[in-house]
């Protein structure tokens, strides 16, 4: 899909991987809403890049689709979804306190992986309303994880929820592949956002040294330029592309 003149959404678009992006897109000539908590630094990102932003909780499951709908109604359309919103806890399935707490596993679960199908159903219904570009109506880039595949230890609930991302890719682009809709995941490894921002040399080593190559953390841009990537190549679809410079967690 070409990207100038496009209607773009990014969830999570005030920070990090979701910031890069959505600077990416509009540099690319892409109209873009940031859809990020109240409080957040989105409407001044929204507004440095000529972009709208919405006010947006996505665990407020019922909320949601109205937030989407006045944020398509003010682009005018809605092409391109990037949903980089989630985040997890740490806990293990048995500890010294006892098991596992199940209402912290469906929070995690919710901000992650309910979350953001329930992003996706209302996205796609959108994106289903636009005139086909050779063939093509939309595109949604869920953004999974590396711990989807390897998580460590006490990430058992992120790592079901990211596991779901990843694995609902393929199913997701069969359902509205007849529409024109792709769907593609990005499972990020160690990147350089939020607090791991502020880590020193000495405290990334350790994290990165079994990674093949770069031993660093992702830069935030880094994922926004496969994301436009995965955008602007119409056979990327129904996977979940690693973003890990060939990088393997252990247990811990």
């Amino acid at each position: 899909m070409d990207i100038p003149g496009k209607k773009a959404m990014v969830v999570g678009g005030a920070s990090g991987m979701g910031r890069a992006t959505a600077q990416a897109l509009a540099h690319a000539g892409a109209r873009v809403a940031i859809l990020d908590r109240e409080g957040s630094d989105g409407k001044d990102v929204a507004t440095s890049i000529g972009g709208v932003f919405h006010a947006l909780d996505i665990t407020d499951f019922g909320g949601a689709e109205e937030v989407i709908e006045a944020a398509v109604a003010e682009l005018g359309g809605l092409h391109i979804a990037v949903n980089t919103a989630g985040g997890g806890k740490v806990q293990k399935t048995l500890g010294r306190q006892g098991p596992h707490d199940l209402d912290l596993f469906r929070q995690v679960i919710d901000l992650n992986l309910v979350g953001t199908f329930n992003l996706n159903r209302f996205q796609a219904l959108h994106m289903s309303a636009n005139e086909p570009e050779d063939d093509e109506r939309g595109v949604i880039v869920n953004t999974s994880s590396l711990a989807a595949f390897e998580g460590q230890i006490g990430q058992v609930a992120y790592a079901a929820a990211k596991a779901g991302i990843a694995g609902s890719a393929l199913v997701m682009a069969r359902d509205l592949g007849p529409l024109g809709i792709r769907v593609t995941a990005i499972a990020p490894s160690l990147f350089s956002t939020g607090a791991t921002s502020k880590f020193s040399d000495e405290q990334v080593a350790p994290l990165v040294k079994d990674a093949a190559f770069p031993k660093r953390m992702g830069r935030p841009e880094e994922y926004a330029k496969l994301a436009l990537a995965i955008v602007d190549n119409p056979m990327l679809n129904g996977q979940c592309i690693r973003l890990d410079a060939g990088q393997r967690f252990g247990p811990r």
